[in-house]
């Protein structure tokens, strides 16, 4: 299974391919999506143009995507809302499987502790899949979320295979 892991992100969209075999992990590629243009239209256009790249670049099975933050600047939650559909359009227009996490979640499973720092997600993502080169902290929360959705997917699968297996 291919998993892009994608951290939305108006300014800033992070994302992460890793590969996922039984429980074994390796790296793909990871990267940043930078938004260019001065009005929100054109930064959104920007946005999906290079996720769309990715996408087609590293054909991936699964996406996953971290949920909204919700903070005390309404504007700034309504911008990255529309960010997180650009995340979320990519995805569903390739036709992917697209899971969609909490960040405390996605910080539980990849640490061990719901409420970690950005850099000890970025040292358990190294421990996780070793040799790996991040571009930037957006890059390491992005495939933190694509580790995160590799772990819920396979068990996932598996409760899908017992379901069938108890039924039939």
């Amino acid at each position: 299974m291919r998993v892009l892991g994608i951290d939305p992100g108006l300014r800033n969209m992070g994302w992460g391919v890793i590969d996922a075999e039984g429980s074994r992990l390796s790296h793909v590629a990871n990267g940043i999506c930078h938004s260019e243009g001065e009005d929100l239209a054109t930064r959104l256009l920007s946005l999906h143009e290079q996720l769309t790249d990715v996408v087609a670049r590293f054909e991936p099975d699964h996406a996953a995507i971290e949920n909204t933050f919700v903070n005390k600047d309404a504007v700034g939650t309504l911008k990255l809302g529309q960010a997180r559909g650009v995340a979320l359009l990519v995805p569903a227009q390739a036709g992917l499987v697209i899971g969609e996490y909490a960040p405390n979640k996605v910080k539980k499973t990849v640490v061990g502790v719901g409420h970690a720092e950005k850099h000890q997600v970025e040292h358990m993502v190294k421990l996780q899949l070793p040799g790996v080169k991040i571009n930037g902290p957006d890059a390491s929360d992005a495939l933190a979320i694509a580790i995160c959705h590799a772990h819920y997917a396979k068990a996932g699968a598996g409760l899908e295979g017992a379901l069938r297996r108890a039924s039939a």
